[in-house]
């Protein structure tokens, strides 16, 4: 009975945030599910928690290193993460049970829009998607969602990715840089302001040229896939980038298992509502993170968690 009680209680524990008692106050754990390292998501989770945690200290958000959105989605299903960072396509599927069963995740909030581009060497001869046709293209980690944008793009434009290129899918997010600059790839494909692939090809000795879709291209891939939105990179967004690029994507969230307690949840929207202009200073894609902009971005209000939606309601950005 006593081994069956603790394995009972081992379960419970998994289950729901953890919690610990110091002194008088109870001090919750909660799990955050990002990606592989040397991407944008373990970079914005890394800030996120520490942001978070400074602000509210009866609350640890605790990151994790996952495989990225693919294996988020499940591990918040299965109650594994309490918070997961998800990109805005495989989202999007989730939500329309695309391919599976629709989700009954929740979004606690919109973190930063992704516009989907392609980054080489600035010494290549590549400069249209075109051009890259029949050559190695790195486009991200296995579990992450840049090569579901990467397809979604491509789609728009009669292109397939395992098909009219020589695809690679990477291991570690950090790798792609290394390749287009000793040339195993002649391009990175990655999205959103900031990212870390786009800044380190950037910051190379041979310098960086983004190609992202001509504005006749956008229309011809939202005419297919209408919630792909059109974004734009500003000028300034990486190293010796002087003009602003336009390109389209979708917005990426932090999702929450379905049953995180809503009260939970309020604490969460509260204290990041209170933080976003120190987490701003923080991380330049971190000053996307806003309550209105969480609003914006939701496929439908009732994904925003209820928890969420109650401090919404208060401080008169929700109906």
């Amino acid at each position: 009975m006593k081994l069956a009680s603790s394995i009972l209680l081992a379960a419970a524990l998994l289950a729901s945030p953890a919690v610990a008692q110091t002194g008088d106050k109870a001090i919750s754990t909660i799990s955050l599910g990002t990606a592989t390292p040397g991407g944008g998501f373990p970079l914005y989770g890394n800030a996120f928690a520490e942001v978070m945690n400074a602000a509210d200290s009866s609350l640890t958000i605790a990151p994790r290193n996952t495989k990225g959105s693919n294996e988020n989605i499940p591990l918040l299903e299965k109650g594994e993460l309490d918070l997961a960072l998800v990109a805005g396509e495989p989202a999007y599927e989730a939500f329309a049970g695309i391919g599976r069963a629709p989700v009954r995740l929740k979004i606690l909030t919109a973190i930063y829009s992704n516009p989907g581009m392609f980054v080489v060497r600035a010494d290549s001869p590549y400069r249209t998607i075109r051009d890259l046709v029949g050559q190695p293209v790195a486009f991200g980690a296995k579990g992450s969602g840049l090569p579901i944008l990467a397809r979604y793009v491509l789609d728009g434009l009669g292109l397939k990715q395992d098909e009219d290129f020589k695809a690679i899918y990477l291991d570690r997010a950090g790798d792609g840089p290394a390749m287009v600059e000793d040339g195993r790839a002649a391009a990175l494909w990655g999205a959103g302001i900031g990212w870390p692939g786009f800044a380190a090809v950037a910051s190379s000795a041979s310098g960086a040229r983004f190609i992202a879709p001509s504005a006749e291209e956008i229309a011809r891939i939202r005419a297919k896939h209408s919630f792909l939105k059109p974004l734009t990179v500003p000028a300034g967004s990486y190293p010796n980038q002087s003009e602003p690029i336009a390109s389209l994507g979708s917005w990426s969230f932090v999702l929450t298992r379905e049953d995180l307690p809503d009260d939970i949840a309020y604490r969460l929207a509260k204290t990041l509502h209170g933080i976003e202009p120190a987490f701003c200073k923080k991380l330049a894609q971190a000053c996307e993170t806003t309550a209105a902009n969480t609003v914006a971005a939701a496929p439908k209000p009732e994904l925003i968690h209820p928890g969420v939606a109650k401090y919404f309601r208060e401080i008169g950005v929700m109906k």
